[in-house]
């Protein structure tokens, strides 16, 4: 799995979540990102031109490194600072409690091995006043779709490194103790249904 993992997966990803459809998703997912933000599992950095003005500094986390030049330079045409940390096998993120004033993810919930525990840091490390901003795709509300889901999954984790298309991205943020204030949920044009349930959304830290 080496040369796949290595090579050839990362450039997969980065042109099939490049496309303009998920870029208009994109912008419109991060227009609310406002301050300091973090982006949780950086990827390729096709976030970059994306957000918004509000933005003065941008810090990004991943647990790999994937297409190093490639991810420089977007870095080096970002029009705020962008700093890129590694999160280690503690899983446990080097900030400060309440640092954030947003928080991003896109496209990465989905293969978090420890959800639970992931969002329990975004949730540790975002200031309360703070917005969690989320561009996912995940568990589909019709219960066909929901078992061709749970049926491939298994091949998918495989193929997608670790990728799940079977979880219900709305549940597992409110459980980890968030009150979604917006979702929208949608079909990408051009992806298989399975694939392509999406959950774009912004939550806040639960008061109760």
């Amino acid at each position: 799995m080496g040369l796949y993992s290595n090579y050839i997966f990362p450039r997969l990803l980065d042109r099939s979540l490049g496309t303009e459809e998920v870029g208009e998703q994109r912008s419109r997912a991060l227009a609310p990102v406002r301050g300091e933000a973090l982006e949780i599992g950086f990827g390729t950095g096709l976030n970059l031109p994306y957000y918004p003005q509000e933005v003065t500094r941008l810090t990004a986390i991943d647990s790999e490194q994937m297409l190093a030049d490639r991810v420089a330079k977007r870095i080096d045409e970002a029009r705020m600072p962008v700093e890129q940390f590694h999160l280690d096998a503690s899983h446990r993120m080097p900030f400060e409690d309440q640092r954030f004033d947003s928080v991003v993810s896109t496209f990465t919930l989905c293969s978090i091995a420890d959800l639970p525990s992931a969002l329990a840091e975004i949730r540790r490390v975002l200031k309360p006043e703070g917005r969690f901003i989320f561009l996912e795709h995940g568990r589909s509300d019709d219960a066909r779709v929901a078992r061709r889901q749970d049926f491939f999954n298994p091949i998918q984790r495989i193929v997608g490194r670790g990728c799940n298309m079977n979880r219900a991205i709305d549940r597992l943020i409110e459980e980890a103790g968030f009150e979604i204030e917006t979702l929208a949920r949608f079909l990408m044009p051009g992806s298989p249904r399975i694939l392509g349930e999406m959950y774009r959304g912004a939550a806040k830290i639960c008061d109760r």
